[in-house]
């Protein structure tokens, strides 16, 4: 059976979708999705909601900008969001959906990071965003209206690295105490898989587009367990996890196997695992049925997990 016939009916017209993170075209392949998002962003509903955007300094010469969805009452729990985009696309609107969705759901406060992009600025310039935001998120907590001791991490896809990342950061006692990690379809690990092997040209996302993210990402510089996750030895420590993924996606068996350590170290672990999905499905098909059972599943770990 081929890829195409695994895919669920709704999702086979984006079988030929692909991301052509290569040199010569990633600039135009930005410009192209950032007006997409942004389009996109503009007719969605956010009744109910408090959104505002803010620049939070790092005290390097330099500001990350944030944007701000405000779910429930302060104070709020809050989660650090990571948006998607192999490391070298994607801005606030990129996954604008998904964060209205989780601060509905989750009844929380969600703060988006505009993290700095590969090839322009490798590793560790985004994970130094993410986490300077999960800081000042914390220490301005009484004036942004957030519970400060319930606090998550979260992202899709590179941005599922980042927060993983943020997560161990925490584990180790080198950042703020994290309370819950959600991580969606997450790039964890570098290293070839059974799944990049066989989904070499799958939609929303393929083999090529792998190697290129991690091209981009490293600059030639050698992975470690700060930038791929997945090749850290010991997970002790680490919060209470949310993993979920596509089926049909190169990156599919990093999470399952992510997931699957985590539960041997005896850290409390959901995984979920959607049949016929390709990686991105909720971004590209928002509406879909299988989009909604996607986010009532995350906006419900979200309320478990830092609901008091």
């Amino acid at each position: 059976m081929t890829f195409v016939e695994r895919l669920d009916p709704a999702l086979r017209h984006l079988a030929d979708v692909r991301a052509d993170l290569s040199p010569p075209v990633l600039g135009a392949v930005r410009d192209s999705l950032n007006q997409r998002r942004a389009e996109a962003a503009r007719t969605m509903d956010t009744i109910g909601l408090e959104i505002e955007q803010r620049m939070v300094p790092t005290g390097a010469d330099h500001s990350v900008p944030v944007r701000i969805y405000r779910g429930g009452p302060p104070p709020s729990p809050v989660v650090i969001y990571c948006h998607a985009g192999a490391f070298v696309l994607g801005n606030l609107d990129t996954d604008h959906r998904q964060c209205i969705e989780y601060a509905r759901r989750g009844r929380c406060t969600v703060v988006s990071v505009d993290y700095r992009l590969a090839p322009e600025h490798p590793f560790p310039a985004a994970l130094d965003d993410a986490a300077a935001v999960l800081e000042w998120a914390v220490r301005c907590s009484a004036e942004l209206g957030i519970d400060a001791g319930a606090v998550a991490v979260a992202g899709s896809s590179a941005g599922g690295a980042l927060a993983a990342c943020l997560a161990a950061r925490a584990a180790a006692g080198d950042t703020v105490p994290v309370a819950f990690q959600m991580l969606h379809q997450p790039v964890l690990d570098d290293r070839p898989s059974p799944s990049i092997q066989e989904f070499a040209s799958t939609p929303g996302f393929d083999a090529d587009a792998v190697r290129w993210m991690w091209e981009h990402y490293l600059a030639g510089a050698p992975a470690t367990a700060e930038a791929a996750p997945g090749r850290t030895l010991d997970l002790t420590g680490l919060p209470a996890t949310l993993i979920t993924c596509s089926e049909l996606d190169p990156l599919r068996d990093e999470a399952v196997d992510y997931a699957l350590r985590l539960m041997w170290t005896g850290v409390s672990t959901g995984l979920h695992v959607f049949a016929g999905t390709c990686h991105g499905f909720d971004a590209m098909l928002p509406d879909w049925e299988t989009s909604e059972r996607l986010f009532e599943m995350q906006g419900a770990a979200l309320r478990r997990a830092l609901l008091h």
